[in-house]
């Protein structure tokens, strides 16, 4: 693998491991939908579908 895309690799896990330390530091949901915070990228997602509106 060329060592850019070794980079990008990097990068992205480190960007994700950032978006999972946040998500993990949020406040627990009393009552809510379940499963992972639709926000969590900075836009909304469900089931893999994003609106940024």
């Amino acid at each position: 693998m060329p060592p850019a895309a070794q980079r990008a690799l990097k990068e992205a896990e480190a960007r994700r491991a950032e978006i999972d330390e946040k998500q993990n530091a949020l406040p627990a949901e009393v009552n809510g939908r379940g499963g992972l915070e639709p926000t969590r990228y900075d836009d909304w997602e469900i089931k893999g579908l994003t609106s940024d509106f």
